[in-house]
């Protein structure tokens, strides 16, 4: 009798695998399953190069479409523009400053992310430091020379002579790139333009939030300028933990660092500092991730440190907390599952194809 079942459900599920057909059945005869579908000619088969082993290419930081970020004074986080004047200064063709720095302690903006596509922001833009990193997306429409297509600069420098509510005094680069082809001297012979900008969130492909020690610290003074943050693009806190003694496992003890200036923080101490050093850092949102241990025992002044931490700007912000319960990188979040090949597991595929199909 069981026997008799097992033979008729068998015969069942050849029916209507006939009746219904089934893709990606490789073991069953083309008689039951339908071909499977060609693949797409722009689907590239991925493969196992760390995203850090990626060549830089000379392009600004890849920019997705603005969502839920902090507006921190302005109203443009809604997706809306809003009027401002645009100046420009440096060389034509460069990243603004000379020395390619600025009021936010970034170095070489001229080189990979930033590739000069950089500007000085006014108070309400720079925010007294708080806002170097953040991006926006800018464009003119009212010369001649406007194409009108939307550019991406990122804060690295303070405005101090501000010639509207909002100003942006772009790098020579910046300000030409948003001219129409060919008309990029054109638009900047015309000095002061009228603009439009909004904030959008921030992505740096194949880069982690990174670390760099400054120049002048020592065993009782540690100085770190934090960048490459996703998302936000900017550092509100900066917190340390120290290391204990002689194991130099982690305290479990956060001590606020003291904005210094642009995005560099400072910790002051009357006795030596105890590395490795675990750094959080909060952004405008609200949302924190913790870097542990990323500045060794034994730094150094000078380097740059990187962590194997991000922000992720898909996360919804009732998910990300600060302290324990920190944004970690997508990487350290996934999920692997093992993946199984045969017979049995390309049955299963179809007869579940047919379930959600019904």
């Amino acid at each position: 009798m069981a026997a008799a079942f097992s033979s008729a459900v068998v015969v069942a599920l050849f029916c209507l695998l006939a009746a219904h057909g089934c893709r990606g059945c490789g073991f069953l005869p083309d008689l039951f399953c339908y071909p499977p579908p060609p693949a797409p000619t722009t689907n590239v088969p991925a493969t196992n190069v760390p995203a850090t082993n990626v060549p830089a290419t000379n392009v600004p930081a890849t920019i997705v479409p603005a969502s839920n970020s902090s507006s921190g004074g302005t109203n443009a986080d809604d997706g809306s523009w809003i009027a401002a004047r645009a100046t420009w200064y440096g060389a034509p063709n460069g990243a603004g400053p000379y020395d390619n720095g600025g009021a936010c302690g970034f170095k070489n903006v001229n080189q990979y992310p930033f590739s000069s596509m950089t500007s000085c922001g006014n108070q309400p833009i720079f925010k007294d430091g708080k806002g170097c990193g953040a991006c926006y997306q800018i464009r003119c429409v009212a010369h001649r020379a406007c194409s009108g297509v939307p550019e991406t600069v990122i804060i690295t420098d303070m405005n101090y002579y501000p010639v509207s509510r909002y100003h942006f005094d772009l790098s020579g680069t910046a300000f030409g790139r948003m001219a129409k082809y060919g008309r990029n001297d054109e638009l900047r012979h015309a000095g002061i333009i009228d603009m439009q900008f909004k904030r959008v969130p921030c992505q740096y492909p194949g880069l982690t939030v990174t670390f760099r020690v400054q120049h002048g610290s020592n065993p009782n003074y540690l100085a770190i300028l934090v960048e490459y943050e996703d998302g936000d693009g900017d550092a509100v806190q900066v917190d340390i933990m120290e290391s204990r003694l002689p194991d130099r496992v982690p305290t479990g003890f956060w001590t606020p660092m003291k904005e210094s200036w642009g995005s560099i923080w400072r910790l002051d101490r009357l006795r030596p500092l105890q590395g490795p050093f675990s750094l959080r850092v909060t952004d405008e949102s609200g949302r924190s991730l913790v870097a542990d241990q990323v500045i060794p025992a034994f730094w150094q002044p000078n380097a740059a440190y990187r962590s194997f931490v991000q922000f992720d700007e898909t996360l919804p912000t009732s998910l990300v907390t600060s302290g324990a319960n920190s944004v970690t990188s997508r990487a350290s979040r996934r999920l692997v599952l093992p993946m199984y090949s045969g017979p049995l597991t390309y049955l299963w595929r179809c007869v579940r194809s047919m379930i959600l199909a019904v």
